[in-house]
């Protein structure tokens, strides 16, 4: 388990995110589209960045999604999934007012064994069953190049150190 803050509150994940060297099972998620998503189709061997974070109907969440679309879009052969378990009509409400194309928005709802494996879904506190904020960045084999559990779940991750590691 890991302890991260939410209002500074220590809240539980179920677990430790991957760290760099670690492997990344496939995962299959749902997309705007209802239809499910797995990383080999979703990624088409691309590096990919795993946005993680609560709900994009928070206003730190929405800020995330907006600058990965506006950071990491313009990168060549990188996929940027944002995910979370908003329903995939929230994901796509929200892609769709802001113009966000350049990132792909998942829901894991039909698939919540995501957050287990990948240690972030939060076990206590007012956000349990939700994921933590945490950015994960995958080579084109699902090998982690760099991770970030956010420390403070109201906090933006470090795009910087993300992007560094792709070299954009």
């Amino acid at each position: 388990m890991a302890t991260v803050l939410l209002h500074g509150e220590p809240v539980s994940t179920c677990g430790e995110l991957p760290q760099k060297g670690d492997t990344i099972a496939p995962f299959t998620l749902v997309g705007t589209d209802l239809k499910e998503c797995g990383t080999c189709c979703c990624s088409e061997g691309k590096k990919v960045i795993l946005n993680i974070f609560p709900s994009v109907d928070t206003p730190v969440c929405a800020t995330s999604v907006r600058q990965f679309n506006q950071k990491a879009g313009s990168c060549p052969n990188v996929a940027v999934f944002c995910i979370s378990m908003d329903l995939p009509f929230a994901l796509g409400r929200f892609c769709g007012a802001e113009g966000l194309e350049k990132v792909k928005s998942l829901s894991a709802f039909r698939n919540p064994e995501f957050g287990e494996k990948l240690g972030v879904r939060i076990v206590n506190g007012p956000l349990a069953g939700l994921f933590a904020r945490a950015v994960v960045v995958l080579d084109e084999k699902g090998v982690v190049l760099h991770s970030e559990l956010v420390p403070e779940i109201t906090q933006e991750p470090d795009y910087n150190a993300a992007m560094k590691v792709l070299s954009c």
